[in-house]
């Protein structure tokens, strides 16, 4: 088995669509129904991932995600969500929770497993901060602080190198304009989130000789920015 899958969800048909889907993937799949057994199966079972549906009955999912990600046991468990909700603020709320990815009901079950590929594969990476990270004609030398976009050194700002370090070690996760202020500036900055959309346009210039790793930067309308793996 690839790994333990803890899908919550109230509805019975989105957890058995999951579940098949997942199984085939090659992992082995818990379920709950409810946020009071979800919190009991993640702390018992420590699974490898959680994929949590925020419009659940009584403890609702952000609720969830808050106590998952604020208990020691589990809070390195990684979280997809799944919302029904058209509102950018219930995924805003899961991401600042410390939820990892979402998707919006109704999803492909393709691309669900794709996204819990992707967040085990950025969970369980090595740590890189001395080495070197190459992803497509991307090299980041993190003891010498450099970029690279195939043998051309990319010319950047501190701030601009830190903004890729954080993407390219964190391929698909979603990150709001208030995440990339706290860690890139740091708490201490509490200028406006426009500084982001600012860095984010010149860092896209400075990959522009090369399309793909230029539009791998995505913006999450209404959310913020993610690095697509190339």
């Amino acid at each position: 088995m690839a790994g333990k899958i803890l899908v919550i969800d109230d509805e019975l048909n989105i957890r058995e669509l999951i579940k098949f889907n997942v199984e085939k993937a090659g992992y082995k799949v818990l379920e709950a129904d409810n946020g009071q057994t979800a919190v009991a199966v993640t702390k018992a079972e420590q699974p490898d991932l959680v994929v949590l549906d925020l419009m659940l009955p009584g403890m609702d999912g952000l609720e969830v995600c808050r106590i998952i990600k604020n208990s020691r046991e589990t809070a390195a468990i990684p979280i997809i969500m799944l919302t029904a909700k058209n509102e950018e603020i219930d995924k805003i709320l899961g991401l600042e929770l410390g939820a990892d990815d979402y998707l919006t009901k109704p999803f492909s079950p393709r691309e669900l497993v794709a996204r819990i590929k992707a967040v085990l594969r950025r969970s369980h990476k090595d740590n890189v901060a001395g080495g070197e990270l190459v992803i497509g004609k991307l090299k980041l030398n993190f003891s010498r602080y450099e970029a690279y976009l195939g043998t051309v050194k990319l010319e950047l700002t501190p701030k601009e190198y830190e903004m890729l370090k954080l993407f390219v070690t964190n391929t698909g996760k979603v990150f709001t304009r208030e995440q990339l202020l706290e860690k890139v500036w740091g708490y201490e900055y509490f200028g406006d989130t426009r500084t982001v959309d600012v860095h984010v346009r010149h860092l896209r210039v400075k990959l522009g000789q090369d399309n793909e790793v230029a539009e791998a930067i995505e913006t999450v309308r209404g959310v913020g920015y993610r690095f697509k793996d190339l």
